[in-house]
C-alpha cells in the first residue's frame, strides 16, 4: 500500500473516527484505525465493538492495500505535522510497519492484520428515512442533558426514539430521562418512519453524532432495525447498536393536572437562576423559587457560603414556594430560544412542567427538591 493525501484532509478524517478510540484497550485491535487504499480513495474505520464510523476521503493512491494502525498515535503524528504539508503513508512488503512521512518527518507504526479487525454486522435494516441536519441537531440538543449516567439504569443511558401521536397528527418523538428532569421534542414523522421500532440510542453514540452534524451536508439518511441504526452523510458512515431494553412509560411522568401557570423572560430567568445558584449548597445545587403575584423571588443559602435573592417580574397571578436543582433548571432554560417561557404548576411536591412559548415541539418536566 502506498499513497499521499493532504495533510488537512487527512487530519479531518481522523478527528471524525479516533474518537470512538477507547484509550484504555484489552484488545490491541480496537485501539487501532482500518485503512483501505484503492481507486483515488482512502477509507478509514474505527469501532469500539457498539459504534464504528467509517469515513472516506479522497487521496492520490500508488499502490491500493490495507492495514490497521494505533489510530491515536497516527491522529497525533497527522495533528502535529506542518500545515499545507502532502503526508505519505506506505506500508513495508512484510505488511508489518507503516511509514509515515511528510517533509523531513518520517515515522514508522506498527501495524497489526486487517483480518482481526472487528465489524459491526449491521445485517438487514428494514427501516429508512432522511432528516435535515438541522432538524437531527436540534432533536439531539433538546433532548441529551436529561440522558441519565448511571450504568444501574443502562435502558436510561441514551435518546429514546419512536413514533407516536399528538392531537391526531403523526410525529417522530425523541425522550431523554434521568428521573429528576425529562426533555422531550418531537417533529412531523419524516417519510419512512412509519412503523418503526422504538429504540434507544445509547450515550456515546449521541455524542459522536452530534460531533459530526456540524460538518454534515443538509440531509442524513438513517436505517434502523430493532438492534442497529445507521447515520449516512458525505463520505460518513456511522453505526451503532442499540441499547438493549425497555424505555419507561414517560407519559405517566408528565402531569396533566397542573394548573398554576407563570411566564417570564427565559434570558433573565436564566441569568438570576446561574447567579442565585453561586451560593447554593454544593450538593443539592437547591434554589429556592416563591412566586407570589407578579413576582417571582429566586433564593438560595448555603452554611459556608451565605445567602442570595433576586426578584424577577412573572406573568401570572399565583402563590407557590417550590425548590429545585439549578443545574436541572439551567439546563432545560438554556435550551429556550424563544422570548416567553412557561411554567406549569401544582404544588411543591409535584413535578412542573416548563415549555417555549414560541416552540410546542419541546416540552420538558422537572423534579422539585425540598427546600
Amino acid at each position: 500500500m502506498k499513497l499521499s493525501i493532504e495533510r488537512a484532509a487527512l487530519l479531518r478524517s481522523l478527528n471524525h473516527v479516533q474518537s470512538v478510540v477507547e484509550r484504555r484497550n484489552t484488545i490491541p485491535i480496537l485501539s487501532n484505525v482500518l485503512i483501505k487504499a484503492e481507486d483515488g480513495v482512502l477509507s478509514l474505520a474505527t469501532t469500539d465493538m457498539d459504534l464504528e464510523i467509517n469515513e472516506s476521503v479522497a487521496a492520490h493512491v500508488s499502490a491500493p492495500g490495507a492495514t490497521t494502525v494505533p489510530a491515536h498515535t497516527l491522529h497525533d503524528i497527522v495533528r502535529k505535522l506542518s500545515d499545507d504539508t502532502e503526508v505519505e503513508l506506505q506500508l513495508n512488503d512484510e505488511g508489518t510497519l507503516m511509514n509515515v512521512s511528510a517533509g523531513r518527518s518520517n515515522f514508522k507504526l506498527s501495524c497489526l492484520q486487517t483480518a482481526d479487525f472487528p465489524e459491526i454486522g449491521t445485517g438487514e435494516l428494514p427501516t429508512s428515512l432522511s432528516l435535515p441536519a438541522a432538524d437531527l441537531r436540534a432533536l439531539i440538543d433538546r433532548t441529551k442533558f436529561a440522558m441519565s449516567t448511571e450504568e444501574t439504569r443502562y435502558y436510561l443511558n441514551g435518546i429514546y426514539l419512536h413514533e407516536a401521536e399528538n392531537d391526531g397528527v403523526k410525529v417522530l418523538r425523541a425522550v431523554a430521562t434521568d428521573g429528576h428532569r425529562l426533555a422531550r421534542f418531537e417533529m412531523p414523522l419524516p417519510d419512512g418512519a412509519a412503523g418503526m421500532p422504538g429504540v434507544i440510542i445509547p450515550r456515546k453514540a449521541i455524542g459522536e453524532l452530534r460531533k459530526l452534524i456540524d460538518e454534515a451536508a443538509d440531509t442524513i439518511e438513517v436505517t434502523l432495525s430493532e438492534s442497529k441504526i445507521r447515520f449516512a452523510f458525505d463520505h460518513v458512515v456511522m453505526t451503532s447498536k442499540l441499547i438493549d431494553g425497555t424505555f419507561p412509560d414517560y407519559q405517566k411522568v408528565i402531569p396533566e393536572g397542573n394548573d398554576k401557570i407563570v411566564e417570564i423572560d427565559p434570558k433573565i430567568f436564566t441569568s438570576a437562576i446561574d447567579r442565585v445558584s453561586t451560593i447554593s449548597d454544593g450538593k443539592s445545587r437547591a434554589v429556592k423559587i416563591t412566586l407570589q403575584g407578579k413576582t417571582m423571588t429566586l433564593s438560595a443559602s448555603s452554611p459556608d457560603a451565605g445567602s442570595a435573592t433576586e426578584e424577577v417580574e412573572v406573568s401570572g397571578d399565583t402563590d407557590i414556594e417550590i425548590g429545585f436543582n439549578a443545574k436541572y433548571l439551567l439546563d432545560i432554560t438554556s435550551q429556550i430560544e424563544g422570548e416567553g417561557c412557561r411554567l406549569t404548576l401544582a404544588d411543591p411536591a409535584s413535578p412542573t412542567i416548563i415549555q417555549d412559548n414560541s416552540d410546542p415541539s419541546s416540552l420538558y418536566v422537572i423534579m422539585p427538591l425540598r427546600v
